[in-house]
């Protein structure tokens, strides 16, 4: 059919509400944030764990600046790729931080489905085998490619629904967590070893990706209605919904667990804290809004993410290759992201998976900051100081937690140099064989050139 062989991308304009933009991007965001990386970021930096995430929003929201004020120039569905096109023109900065946010996506899946596991297991008594855990992450990916392959309105009412009922769930877990707590009171006073200044950044660091979901709505762009307007308010929605519901459960769990029990129940650390506050009742109910909260985390990030890669394509920055498949490009990029995704959480565990996806999501915001600084700042009306503020934060957080990785598993920041290097070389070479093919016609055609 000719239908399948078209090879283009297709954007569907103004298919998403404000509200399902939202949905979309606080589905990635707390499916990240909350149910694996709270044991992780207090292993890291003791009770003062709530407070990381308070910094790690403050961060944020000084990074939410440069993507609120391009894409309210420059809506496009190819989000952060089209940006650094705007700023870097065909060339290697542009194609090297689009394809770091999209390895940072691909992880972030991974680190979702992973979670899954994690917490449908405890259900069960946990996961002696260590075998359950990487098998359910893949069935919800699988599932979750399945349901991408459908159009955007089943996709956004799938988000919405398991965004309402997570986000109601997460809010009873934290007030009922609290209200049934002896205390309401976080020690402050003994962070332990762990409490130092390095590694309350690193802990920080972490946090951010319990944030950075807030990037998937750059990516739905122009598919969004009304995108100059509801982009940014979307962003700012998500953001300041999930520093409520972070604070709340920050606190709900160290309430009820202590440091020890955090850190040893860290991939689950949420269904770990309902057990002395709710008996099993409050674990079965938090393992339900858990597998919902990543389910839809999955769900959004796919969507999202594939439709970057399709446009990277379209704009002649990445190969592709067709393998034999029939139908679009965006299809292709989908089937490519499901795999890569696949591979990761069969092979890698969460605290690795993160590590990954911080270093390179940090390294690629910079370069969005830079170039709204160094290229973007008169066209799209921004004030300089805000990026400034933006890339000396990233550079704190990012040097707080390679120095703490350093010292606790060298080998995640070798891999993430080593993966970063053949990003670039690989890109390179690609580049040059390509330089004399324009991209299409089209909204990426506008970019400053160098």
């Amino acid at each position: 059919m000719a239908k399948d062989d078209d090879r283009t991308t297709r954007y569907q304009e103004g298919s998403l509400t404000l509200s399902g933009t939202v949905m979309l991007g606080t589905g990635v965001m707390i499916g990240a944030g909350i149910f694996a990386l709270t044991g992780q970021m207090a292993q890291m930096t003791g009770v003062l764990f709530p407070l990381a995430f308070l910094a790690a929003a403050v961060i944020v929201s000084f990074s939410a600046y440069s993507y609120i004020k391009i894409s309210n120039a420059y809506p496009s569905a190819g989000g952060i790729g089209m940006y650094l096109h705007k700023a870097y023109g065909n060339r290697l900065p542009t194609a090297f931080n689009a394809l770091l946010m999209y390895f940072s996506m691909v992880i972030a899946q991974s680190f979702l489905a992973r979670t899954f596991g994690s917490y449908t297991m405890q259900l069960f008594g946990g996961d002696e085998s260590g075998m359950m855990v990487p098998i359910l992450g893949v069935s919800l990916i699988l599932a979750a490619f399945l349901i991408n392959l459908s159009s955007n309105r089943l996709i956004q009412g799938v988000a919405s629904f398991i965004g309402v009922l997570k986000i109601g769930g997460i809010v009873i877990f934290g007030l009922m967590g609290i209200w049934v707590a002896d205390r309401l009171s976080v020690d402050f006073s003994s962070p332990g070893e762990v409490g130092t200044v390095g590694n309350f950044l690193g802990a920080t660091a972490l946090g951010i990706l319990a944030f950075k979901g807030f990037t998937t709505i750059t990516n739905s762009g122009s598919e969004v209605k009304n995108p100059k307007r509801n982009v940014g308010r979307a962003i700012v929605i998500s953001i300041a919904a999930c520093v409520v519901i972070y604070t709340l459960v920050g606190f709900a769990v160290a309430s009820n667990l202590s440091l020890a029990e955090i850190i040893e129940t860290r991939d689950y650390s949420l269904a770990a804290a309902a057990r002395p506050a709710l008996g099993n009742y409050g674990v079965w109910f938090t393992v339900a809004i858990a597998m919902m909260a990543t389910a839809g985390g999955i769900l959004a990030s796919i969507f999202a993410v594939s439709r970057m890669l399709a446009m990277l394509t379209e704009m002649k920055l990445v190969p592709h290759n067709h393998f034999g498949m029939p139908g679009s490009i965006q299809k292709h990029t989908l089937v490519y992201t499901v795999v890569l995704g696949l591979f990761l959480t069969a092979f890698f565990d969460l605290s690795r998976i993160a590590a990954l996806g911080i270093v390179f999501y940090l390294i690629m915001d910079i370069a969005i900051h830079w170039g709204v600084l160094r290229y973007l700042r008169e066209d799209i009306k921004a004030k300089a100081w805000v990026p400034v503020t933006a890339i000396a934060l990233d550079l704190l957080a990012l040097g707080g937690f390679v120095w703490v990785k350093l010292n606790t598993d060298p080998f995640v920041i070798g891999v993430a140099v080593v993966a970063m290097v053949l990003i670039a070389v690989g890109e390179q070479v690609f580049l040059k064989k390509t330089s004399g093919v324009e991209p299409p016609t089209g909204e990426h055609t506008h970019s400053h050139h160098h």
